[in-house]
């Protein structure tokens, strides 16, 4: 599989990647067999960038991720972790409802200082196995997650000491990339104003459906020489489902005007012959500030569907047709 530059360092990621969230049990449960199985399909499938984070499954991920690869040579591979949530044990019925179906019994908080990042880094050294990480991401800091009154607070901690933690970890040669994790722009925007990134991992904001993007964000990228990294390349399910009643979007049920959208797109990917899905996962590539292309799932199957969707030959003249139906 091809491989693409992340930012200036001498990192390069394979053009897609896996996404651990569901192996986390995000929104269903994922038994350990299921989770070493799509691991090893991702890796048999050419997969060599392999993201995960401290709030999937409360530290269940980066459990299976670091038993996975920890049997693979350490140079073949690229890994991916977050920071900005410390995980801390709670009883039972303690444990938080946030989409997670039997996860690790943690409650989270919130903490985007010098001091929590460090200590986020060095705890996820202790779940992963491993003793190398390559890229961190700041996960989910902005108002799309915390609102604007806490996200005020949480922000400056990352400007004010935060993103110090990160350079000197990087400095030290403890990581080689760091970034940011979310799912919105306008924060992309207020760090990169700030200071130097390498990377933004983001999430269903620029898709073949959602180009928010495009509003300023790409061209940042490209002149400042950060590389994206794409996930939620099916908005939550409806790029890859269609414009069913039970159609996903952005976390939650689709509106009428994303299903109307999702519909003219569908019409015009059958007139090319061509599923709609098929499109979806190969549109961000065709940005080079995008890196790379994160798929989660926790079935091998859909691992190896996904894959197959790669083959499927889109043209040039799909992606202008449907251009008037996505959001900006």
């Amino acid at each position: 599989m091809e491989t693409r530059k992340i930012g200036t360092t001498p990192l390069a990621v394979t053009q897609f990647g896996f996404g651990g969230a569901a192996i986390g049990g995000l929104y269903r449960d994922c038994p350990r067999d299921d989770a070493i199985a799509v691991l090893q399909a991702a890796w048999d499938a050419g997969l060599r960038y392999f993201d995960t984070a401290p709030f999937y499954g409360f530290g269940l991920s980066e459990r299976r991720t670091g038993d996975f690869l920890r049997s693979k040579p350490r140079d073949t591979y690229v890994l991916s972790t977050k920071v900005g949530r410390l995980l801390r044990p709670v009883p039972d019925d303690q444990i938080p409802d946030h989409s997670y179906v039997n996860p690790l019994p943690f409650t989270v908080d919130y903490d985007y200082s010098y001091d929590g990042i460090m200590r986020s880094f060095e705890f996820s050294f202790a779940r992963l196995g491993l003793n190398r990480i390559d890229i961190l991401y700041v996960h989910d800091i902005g108002a799309y997650t915390h609102g604007a009154e806490k996200n005020a607070v949480y922000q400056r901690q990352l400007l004010d000491s935060g993103l110090k933690a990160l350079d000197e970890l990087k400095s030290s040669d403890a990581i080689t990339a760091y970034g940011l994790g979310v799912n919105e722009v306008d924060v992309c925007m207020d760090v990169i104003a700030h200071g130097a990134i390498d990377c933004i991992l983001l999430a269903g904001r620029y898709s073949l459906l959602d180009r928010s993007a495009e509003r300023g964000l790409l061209e940042a990228c490209r002149k400042k020489q950060i590389s994206l990294v794409i996930g939620g390349v099916f908005n939550s399910g409806i790029l890859a489902t269609g414009p069913v009643p039970s159609a996903n979007f952005d976390y939650g049920p689709a509106s009428e005007d994303i299903l109307q959208r999702v519909r003219a797109m569908e019409a015009i990917a059958k007139s090319h012959s061509i599923p709609l899905a098929a499109a979806a996962i190969q549109f961000p590539l065709r940005e080079p500030a995008v890196a790379n292309v994160l798929i989660g799932t926790a079935k091998a199957a859909s691992l190896t569907r996904n894959m197959d969707l790669l083959n499927v030959a889109v043209p040039d003249a799909f992606f202008a047709e449907v251009e008037q139906f996505t959001i900006k």
